[in-house]
């Protein structure tokens, strides 16, 4: 009994021997990386306050990828030929003089090209917008191109699979890509349907063992449909019944844009490099990229983001457009946890006069996430910027605008997530039409809210801000 005893001793010592060995090579590997010093803390105190815990979600969702590139400079330069070909055939029309450094730091950095001559359209409901979407499908001549963080088996995704299925019948090229993680719980037999009809359908970054740990924090969360490339979709709502429903307790309130013009060519590259990072097949046929004639007034630059590669594309243009704000700076995100830059910008902003507005849900669709959203409305503000509670429901949409000539519409959140983990989509469009409808997107909403003032918002109970303190702590890990 005794050997047993002194055996049973040894190896306790012996597991926490090795135990604390991993952790303090982990938190080396950590610091080491050079990662933002807000995220690096928030690992070590999940690492030392619960270790093992701590050490499975690190190597499910902590390691960096920044370093890495999963497309080759090569891939890159044959999808931008058809492009770059059209932006220098359109007449010179430069982005407006505020602008020109913030387009030019999208070319330098996801060399996205401004194409001008664009018609914008704006749904703010997936009612406006499904009609919308299966009309432009129907039409389809040539072929139809989507991807969709979620792509749900039921009504209303079961309806666009319909119809894919019967354009794919009557002859249509159809491409579908979905993210693994966001469709987790879809039937497998749900995309089978679609591949039987000869659709070529594909998820991204599949989660499977033993490659779970270094893909499942990594998650496509781009809205992307693209038809004939001549008409494109993107912002912020996916394939899903809730889009168009909403909850028992409140509407779905989202925003998406169709575009038509070239302006498409943005939406089309970011859609075929992202199928030959499924496929490993690189289509750059010229009739996935038609010469277009104008059709509206707008400059649309398309810009994606990705969690590979050194830039932080879209946060960092934001940031940049926060900065050049000359009057005002108006935002909806449904959540809120700003990186540090991004926080202080916005900071800057209010304290220099803008007139910067924050949207936010007065309920959210996960409650820790808005707990750690509500851990950061003091620090804006004391600043002076502009809180609302949206009350009508769910406010789902990511809409920006400023100064009358710019806005923005797309899937980023402003959140860690979408700034460092996601691969994202965002159209910045140049044209004070636009952005006066933008504008008054923002302030019908505002109507549906009920404002936050910092003399009322620092009385809330001790235990609502302690748990929203908590969950801070782990915001950049959420």
């Amino acid at each position: 009994m005794e050997w047993n005893l002194l055996i049973e001793q040894l190896a306790r010592v012996a597991f926490d021997i090795v135990l604390w060995a991993i952790i303090i090579g982990t938190i080396i590997v950590i610091v080491m990386d050079n990662r933002n010093p807000v995220k690096t803390m928030a690992w070590i105190l999940v690492l030392i306050f619960l270790p093992v815990v701590g050490l499975v979600f690190y190597f499910f969702f902590g390691r960096s990828q920044r370093h890495e590139r999963i497309i080759g400079k090569k891939v890159y330069g044959h999808l931008l030929k058809k492009p770059m070909a059209e932006y220098l055939a359109q007449p010179t029309s430069p982005l407006p003089i505020a602008y020109q450094r913030l387009g030019l730091l999208f070319y330098n950095v996801n060399q996205s090209l401004p194409f001008d001559g664009n018609l914008v359209e704006t749904y703010t409901s997936g009612y406006t917008l499904l009609p919308a979407l299966l009309r432009e499908m129907q039409g389809a001549r040539q072929h139809i191109h989507i991807e969709s963080y979620i792509f749900e088996d039921d009504a209303i995704g079961r309806l666009v699979r319909d119809v894919l299925i019967e354009r794919s019948r009557a002859g249509i090229e159809v491409r579908v890509i979905y993210d693994d993680v966001g469709c987790w719980h879809v039937p497998t037999r749900f995309f089978e349907q679609m591949r039987e009809a000869g659709i070529e359908v594909r998820s991204f970054l599949k989660v499977r063992f033993p490659h779970f740990t270094n893909k499942v924090n990594y998650r496509n969360h781009r809205k992307i449909i693209v038809i004939d490339g001549c008409t494109g979709f993107v912002g912020g709502m996916n394939l899903a019944e809730r889009y168009v429903k909403g909850f028992p307790w409140g509407i779905w309130r989202d925003t998406h844009l169709m575009l038509k013009g070239k302006a498409v060519h943005g939406l089309q590259t970011a859609f075929l490099l992202d199928w030959y990072f499924v496929d490993r097949t690189l289509i750059t046929s010229a009739r996935y990229f038609p010469r277009l004639e104008n059709v509206g007034t707008s400059q649309v630059q398309i810009v994606t983001s990705e969690p590979v590669g050194p830039w932080r594309e879209i946060m960092q243009g934001l940031i940049m457009a926060m900065s050049g704000a000359k009057k005002y700076f108006y935002i909806q995100t449904p959540y809120f946890l700003p990186t540090e830059s991004m926080l202080i910008a916005m900071q800057t902003a209010a304290l220099s006069g803008v007139d910067v507005r924050l949207m936010l849900p007065q309920r959210a669709d996960n409650r820790l996430t808005h707990l750690g959203s509500c851990s950061y409305l003091a620090d804006v503000l004391q600043a002076g910027v502009k809180v609302y509670f949206y009350q009508k429901g769910f406010l789902h949409s990511k809409l920006m605008v400023t100064d009358d000539t710019l806005s923005t519409v797309g899937s980023t959140n402003i959140d860690f997530r979408s700034f460092e983990h996601n691969f994202e989509v965002n159209a910045f469009i140049y044209d004070t039409e636009t952005a006066l409808q933008m504008r008054e997107i923002f302030l019908q909403d505002q109507r549906d809210c009920k404002q936050v003032f910092l003399k009322n918002w620092i009385k809330r109970p001790w235990y609502r801000k302690a748990s929203e303190s908590i969950i801070r702590l782990f915001s950049p890990l959420l």
